[in-house]
């Protein structure tokens, strides 16, 4: 988590009076810093559409890649797995707002952990298992997005190529990334090392 807030720190400077919370843009230009309380609240008010996609990445709202026809079909397997071989009492959650700090958000296809009231205050650590499944958004979900995932603890993060169905696996965090990335074949079993009981082979997915 430090980390990443060293990346998004403003470049300090001084004024006459308080200005509101800023991220630095690539290009040199100061933006404002969002909290996710400030997005819910106006999402709330409408001034946000609640079906708009977006996630909060250190204060700034980063767009989200339309969902093809091919990545909704695999998320519907991989659902359908989820809730076939999920033991009790964990449980999923797709395509939930997981908030991972005051200034970041991200929403997974699924996130696991351990049973259904902990999604409320769900955090990085507690998440035993994140699976994104990428299109479009493949580079960004095994490149940035896995590493902030990493910042924040999660343990285990599982990014589905959509085209290929090949699975790239990534294991103990770090603040910088994960330590450990493995990939698998479509053939091969997927299991993951926090959750009993769960295996999936995409090689199944017709």
């Amino acid at each position: 988590m430090s980390a990443l807030r060293e990346d998004l720190d403003p470049v300090p400077q001084t004024f006459d009076r308080p200005v509101p919370h800023t991220t630095q843009a690539a290009e040199g230009l100061l933006r404002r810093r969002f909290t996710v309380a400030e997005i819910e609240a106006m999402v709330a008010a409408g001034i946000m559409d609640p079906k708009e996609r977006v996630e909060l990445i250190g204060g700034e709202l980063v767009p989200m890649s339309a969902k093809g026809i091919r990545h909704e079909r695999l998320k519907t397997f991989v659902m359908m797995q989820l809730a076939r071989k999920l033991p009790e009492p964990l449980a999923f959650t797709p395509e939930t707002t997981f908030r991972l700090s005051e200034d970041t958000f991200v929403e997974p296809d699924f996130v696991v952990y351990a049973n259904a009231e902990a999604l409320e205050g769900l955090d990085g650590p507690a998440c035993l298992l994140a699976i994104e499944i990428g299109d479009s958004s493949l580079a960004y979900d095994r490149g940035r997005k896995a590493s902030i995932y990493a910042a924040f603890g999660v343990r285990e993060l599982w990014v589905i190529d959509a085209v290929r169905l090949e699975t790239r696996v990534f294991l103990e965090p770090r603040p910088l990334g994960y330590r450990r990335m493995t990939d698998f074949r479509t053939e091969a079993m997927l299991v993951p090392t926090l959750v009993a009981g769960l295996a999936i082979k995409l090689s199944d997915y017709s």
